[in-house]
Order: structure tokens, then sequence, then C-alpha cells
């Protein structure tokens, strides 16, 4: 086995689908109670969201790609354009964001990976000013 072979990627070593399923299904049921995000939020069920968010966050840590081959290109910001992004929008969603990422109990380092790019990807995300 090469030493590429056996470099574990980030999905791995969070734990996979299971763990990314436990921070998803977390931040989702902060949403589902948030007045300011949850009307972003076309469907009723959650469900879908919560799916697409999953197989995002998959492809993105070096899983499967199945968002791709669904949905082509994540395109975020344009897929939000037509929602008010602002900094209180981005502030809700870190919040329970954290709340996912504090019920995986990652180890710190790979935590605060998973941090630094949710970050990033929220303040990308604002598209209006306050």
């Amino acid at each position: 086995m090469t030493e590429a072979q056996s470099q574990e990627t980030f999905y791995e070593a969070i734990g996979g689908r299971a763990t990314i399923e436990l921070i998803v299904d977390v931040f989702y049921q902060g949403v589902a109670q948030d007045e300011v995000l949850k009307p972003m939020y076309p469907e009723e069920d959650l469900g879908p969201a919560a799916e697409r968010l999953t197989m995002f966050l998959e492809q993105y840590w070096g899983g499967p790609n199945a968002y791709s081959v669904q949905r082509g290109h994540p395109r975020l910001r344009m897929r939000h354009a037509n929602f008010v992004v602002n900094t209180d929008a981005r502030d809700r969603w870190l919040k329970h964001f954290r709340a996912g990422l504090d019920a995986a109990r990652l180890e710190p380092e790979l935590d605060a990976q998973f941090w630094a790019y949710v970050q990033h990807a929220a303040n990308f995300m604002i598209n209006s000013q306050d």
C-alpha cells in the first residue's frame, strides 16, 4: 500500500456520513425553531434540505460525490440569492451549526478545521447589509 492510499480523508477521520448526519440533524433542529432562518427553506419538511447539506458536506470533506452528481456545481451564493443573508442570519446559522459540531464531539483539531470552514462559508454567503 502506498502512502497516498493509506492517508485518511477528513471525511473518514470525523466518522463519515454518520457524523455529518448528526451535525446536520442538530443544525436543522435549531433552524426549524428559528424565526429568521426557517423561512429561507421552502419545504415545510426540512428533510430534503438536510439531505442536500449532508451530501454537500460529504463531498466537500472527501466522501462520496453524490451532491455534484445530483445537483451539479454547488453555486451556494446563487442558490441563496433570493434570501436576505445578513450578519444576523449568519450568526444564527453559525449558532445552530456550532450546536451540531458540539454534538458530534470531534477531536479538537478536526473540530477547529470544520469550524473554520463553516465560518468562512457563512461569511461568504452574506449578501445584504444590516
